[in-house]
């Protein structure tokens, strides 16, 4: 019997990772090292400190990330295998080629790279960017398409992010613009030009279960209890990052309820929708990232947080379904209404926020210049009054744009390029199926009359 074309490439997942984990084994043992240690006991006190209080941030953004994340995604009831690793895999993979490109772009000194916390934690935020990208193309895409995205996107993130931080001298504390919004539109840019123009009908096996939509839900609770630690862990430390939290869980609390007010709302019966559940819930952590260290007050993070979750559930209720229908644009996860929308009103926040400023402010906080964040005023002031409240608005209105148009333009290439037909995109029909990738034991020894000859030839061979 012919093997099927799909299956050609099935070892190619395996090769493209052993040569990928080898030449960084490679280059690490060339050019990585330490740290040296501080030869000053003071020294040595310092950097302790340092880690004891970066590292509990960093456990909670792991947690984000690996349990939270992969959990949320786990709605389409056959794919959850397939979910839960690809992301895991998919964090491993993009963390360790950040590593690399930043190392060689920012920390190469004297022929060596010296690794720390701070490093590994940067790398990590890198990795967010594909994380929330493959959204889009969730349960369509292979992981070698998966991984060959994760390649391109991530040089592409760090160019956009020196950009908008270094060149425009954009305030972006939570990665509200340099990661929510730039993943987003590369990923629907990457879903457009994959797919094409073709209109989609509803797949049989996209239908969320009870028990899948729990799961998912459970996921978003893990997201919901660390996000603080994401927006905080860059702060500077003392009142900006307090204030970060503080903003933080304030908008999230109020995104909380009004998901329900509104998802309620929507429905004729009043009952909520797990999938508004899912996404509304975190939209105002998305949203106030960008604002969450500067002196904004405390209902001011809490209005932000509540028309993130209404941009949220509108946005799932009808224009997910506009997309769909006029521009064809496939958008598996509604990563738009969750990352797209909430940060394009988390830019607009911010927007205010510098022109509306407190001219005192800065003396008060005792925050620094950073890239990472600071208060506005406090920046403004770092700049040696070079750039006004209007042209730091300015900057970072000009940061929303470069980071959307910027990954919509690189996304479409992206997608064009994972159209080769070595990728091994599975065929329509075999979508959301962990059967293509996972040896499913109850399946593989048993299948059902149902499988045809080609679907089973897949889940017993197929190990791409």
């Amino acid at each position: 019997m012919a093997v099927p074309p799909f299956t050609y490439p099935r070892r190619l997942l395996p090769l493209f990772l052993g040569l990928f984990q080898g030449a960084l084994l490679f280059f690490f043992a060339l050019f990585v090292t330490y740290d040296e240690p501080s030869a000053q006991a003071e020294d040595t006190s310092l950097v302790a400190n340092q880690v004891y209080s970066t590292f509990p941030f960093f456990q909670d953004i792991q947690v984000m990330l690996v349990v939270g994340l992969g959990l949320l995604l786990t709605f389409l009831p056959r794919y959850g295998f397939s979910a839960l690793t690809h992301n895991f895999l998919l964090l491993n993979f993009s963390m360790q080629w950040a590593l690399v490109l930043q190392g060689l772009l920012h920390h190469f000194h004297h022929g060596q790279i010296h690794l720390d916390l701070h490093k590994l934690l940067l790398s990590e935020f890198a990795a967010v960017t594909v994380l929330i990208s493959v959204g889009a193309i969730l349960g369509r895409a292979s992981p070698c398409q998966l991984l060959v995205m994760a390649l391109c996107e991530i040089p592409l993130y760090l160019a956009s992010e020196w950009v908008i931080v270094t060149c425009l001298g954009v305030l972006d504390v939570g990665g509200t613009i340099t990661i929510h919004v730039f993943s987003c539109y590369f990923g629907l840019g990457v879903s457009k030009a994959l797919f094409r123009a073709t209109e989609r009908p509803l797949h049989p096996k996209e239908t969320p279960t009870t028990s899948s939509d729990l799961m998912s839900l459970v996921g978003t609770l893990i997201l919901w209890v660390f996000w603080p630690s994401f927006v905080a862990v860059l702060c500077q430390p003392g009142d900006a990052q307090h204030r970060a939290i503080l903003n933080t869980l304030l908008a999230m609390s109020a995104g909380a309820i009004t998901t329900v007010v509104a998802s309620s709302l929507l429905d004729g019966d009043g009952k909520l929708s797990p999938g508004h559940l899912q996404n509304g819930s975190l939209a105002g952590g998305v949203a106030i990232g960008v604002v969450a260290d500067m002196a904004v007050p405390p209902a001011a993070a809490l209005a932000l947080g509540s028309l993130s979750a209404v941009l949220c559930v509108l946005g799932f209720r009808f224009l997910t379904p506009l997309l769909a229908r006029k521009l064809t644009l496939h958008d598996q996860c509604g990563i738009h209404n969750l990352h797209g929308l909430p940060g394009i009103l988390g830019a607009a926040a911010s927007v205010v926020a510098v022109l509306v400023a407190p001219k005192d402010s800065s003396g008060s906080h005792g925050s620094q210049l950073s890239p990472a964040g600071g208060n506005a005023s406090a920046v403004l002031e770092g700049q040696g009054g070079s750039r006004g409240a209007g042209g730091q608005a300015l900057c970072q209105a000009a940061g929303l744009a470069v980071a959307a148009g910027a990954a919509l333009l690189t996304g479409l290439l992206t997608g064009s390029a994972l159209r080769l037909p070595c990728l091994a995109r599975p065929p329509e029909r075999l979508c959301f199926e962990d059967s293509l990738y996972f040896k499913i034991h109850d399946q593989a020894e048993s299948p059902g009359p149902e499988s045809s000859a080609e679907e089973g030839a897949l889940a017993l061979k197929e190990q791409v």
